[in-house]
């Protein structure tokens, strides 16, 4: 059994804990010589679940999606990372980052950000990383911002 990472999975979506995460996962590649990977993935659910579909609206958050990814790759070869890869696709964020994802990347570690959702939006929706850490097929480590740690102190 290895104590180092080789294969990292960064979950990112625009949020300040996917940017957490991000930032923590660049110490982590540094120490370990890890390769970085990063994903973004549009939520499909939310795209079809619109009245009228609208493919401009698609296209837009994948724009989004790339563009938030090369700015990371970007920011994590200036820090030192040799290797990094940006992964986007559409589908359902729970199931593609814990199984698809993960297993398609050797990803030994899982790097996410905690939930923003209240208490009822996690009820009815569930937590993407709650489900992360209960289906990933390897280890997990859920950021949590300063205000959010503070918040639950």
């Amino acid at each position: 059994m290895t104590l180092e990472y080789n294969q990292l999975l960064v979950a990112v979506d625009g949020s300040k804990e996917a940017e957490w995460a991000f930032k923590k996962s660049i110490g982590i590649a540094q120490r370990n010589n890890a390769t970085l990977n990063l994903v973004y993935i549009v939520d499909s659910r939310t795209i079809t679940s619109s009245e009228v579909y609208n493919p401009s609206i698609e296209e837009h958050t994948f724009k989004v999606g790339k563009d938030l990814l090369e700015k990371y790759k970007q920011e994590a070869e200036k820090a030192g990372i040799q290797n990094v890869n940006n992964i986007i696709m559409a589908g359902s964020p729970k199931n593609l980052i814990s199984r698809e994802v993960a297993r398609k990347v050797k990803a030994d570690l899982i790097i996410c950000g905690a939930s923003g959702l209240n208490p009822i939006e996690r009820f009815v929706l569930g937590s993407v990383s709650q489900h992360i850490v209960r289906h990933s097929p390897c280890d997990v480590l859920v950021v949590r911002t300063e205000e959010h740690a503070e918040a639950n102190a």
